[in-house]
């Protein structure tokens, strides 16, 4: 079994977890990828060159448990995770479809703690770690038609900040990230004169890249960060 350092992405098939990724293997990282698209996923660690690609509902809480068994049974102890997988349906709040309610929650909430939950445990055993957790400018702000969404992603913030007091005397460092809107496949479905306004919501009139967050995430993961824990 190998001594290099393991980082967890999930989400990691495309878009921001991809980048996050390379970032990390740049880094030194044995990685591995997860997601709930088992081809995609495949593929994607294929070209990357990472240890495992695997695929995993983050929303199913047996189906965690499982990956990371199956993780530190072939490979060890996860040393980083990177949560980002997430989902967006929007709706207004009156018209909301409740099973639509039920599995942003679930994958975007509950799959953000099972993932803190299951590489926490791991990490307290082998001395320490680090995890950033993906979640939006929408954690601090709320926007219209997006009501769910908004309300995992400031629960996203909550989480990270009650974990991050929690770990750090067992040198586990919890963090996560706010990004605004980023080209990614869900954005590159609107038409264009949405993508416009989107755009212009930003300060630099413009969408982020993923190679614009991945640094960032990075740095949050590495010992360079060592004093910085909670922040959002």
């Amino acid at each position: 079994m190998s001594t290099q350092k393991l980082a967890l992405v999930t989400g990691g098939a495309q878009g921001i977890g991809y980048a996050c990724a390379e970032a990390l293997k740049e880094d030194g990282y044995g990685v591995i990828l997860s997601d709930i698209n088992a081809d995609g996923v495949a593929e994607a660690a294929e070209r990357l060159g990472a240890v495992a690609g695997l695929d995993c509902d983050m929303a199913d809480a047996a189906a965690v448990t499982a990956l990371f068994d199956r993780i530190e049974a072939d490979h060890g102890p996860v040393s980083a995770l990177v949560n980002n997988a997430g989902i967006a349906l929007p709706g207004d709040f009156l018209d909301y479809d409740l099973d639509a309610f039920d599995k942003v929650i679930a994958v975007n909430l509950s799959g953000v703690f099972y993932g803190m939950k299951y590489a926490i445990a791991e990490m307290e055993k082998a001395g320490g770690g680090a995890i950033v957790n993906i979640a939006s400018i929408l954690g601090s702000v709320g926007f219209a038609g997006a009501g769910p969404y908004v309300a995992t992603k400031h629960g996203v913030v909550g989480m990270t900040k009650v974990a991050a007091i929690e770990n750090a005397e067992k040198g586990i460092r919890v963090n996560a990230v706010g990004p605004a809107f980023v080209r990614t496949a869900i954005l590159e479905a609107l038409d264009d004169a949405t993508l416009e306004a989107v755009a212009g919501m930003h300060p630099v009139k413009r969408l982020g890249t993923v190679d614009e967050i991945a640094p960032l995430v990075a740095f949050l993961l590495s010992d360079e960060a060592s004093f910085i824990t909670g922040s959002y």
